[in-house]
């Protein structure tokens, strides 16, 4: 098992060859809020990833092997409800509401221009729906806001293009 130990967020500084180069992993939000666990790359090796105690992994970091050699992560597509406001009579404001009520419960979301993103929890989506919102079960990469507090903190702009600070 080759040990990996190091991350490079969101693939800061690293030649556009070097990463062609990289070998992937595709993990879960569950897993990559993990500092240590075991997975296999895109060509079999068996990597164990032992990280600094609260790192969280983002898909686009890097993981940087003891050999010396990088892994891409890339955010697998799992289970999540996706939220949008109600196209004939809602407004964007009612996704404003509806993150104002799932921050109050401490519910990880993805915040997007036009919707939102949380782990599957009929509660929640019934509470959801209740406010009149849009509420459904997809299968996507999740990356939810990592807080204003937390290290690394990134954002996406409204092209697309996110970074960290």
């Amino acid at each position: 098992m080759l040990t990996v130990n190091k991350i490079v967020p969101q693939d800061q500084g690293l030649a556009a060859v070097l990463l062609k180069r990289a070998t992937t992993i595709e993990l879960d939000w569950d897993v990559r809020q993990k500092s240590r666990f075991a997975t296999t790359d895109s060509t079999g090796r068996a990597l164990g990833v032992f990280l600094p105690r609260g790192t969280v992994v983002r898909g686009g970091d890097v993981l940087v092997a003891e050999d010396g050699s990088l892994v891409r992560v890339l955010a697998a597509p799992q289970p999540v409800l996706v939220v949008r406001p109600c196209a004939q009579h809602g407004s964007p404001f009612d996704l404003t509401r509806a993150a104002y009520h799932l921050g109050n419960r401490h519910v990880a979301i993805e915040l997007q221009r036009d919707h939102l993103k949380i782990e599957p929890d009929h509660v929640l989506a019934d509470m959801l729906r209740a406010m009149h919102l849009e509420v459904e079960s997809a299968e996507l990469p999740f990356e939810p806001e990592g807080g204003a507090y937390a290290a690394g903190h990134r954002h996406t702009h409204a092209d697309g293009t996110a970074h960290a600070h």
